[in-house]
């Protein structure tokens, strides 16, 4: 009977895992950058007005 072969090694694996976390934090920093963006072109009044 033949061995059932792996779909990944562990490099694979561990590459995969490395290419994940990096594409999270460009995602994550996207975001924030979207964000001071958009605070930036609305003004400091938007605090003032929140409350």
């Amino acid at each position: 009977m033949a061995e059932p072969m792996q779909p990944f090694s562990p490099e694979d694996l561990k590459r995969r895992r490395r290419r994940a976390l990096m594409m999270a934090l460009a995602l994550v920093a996207l975001v924030v950058i979207f964000f001071v963006s958009t605070l930036v072109r609305l003004g400091g009044q938007v605090a003032e007005r929140a409350l």
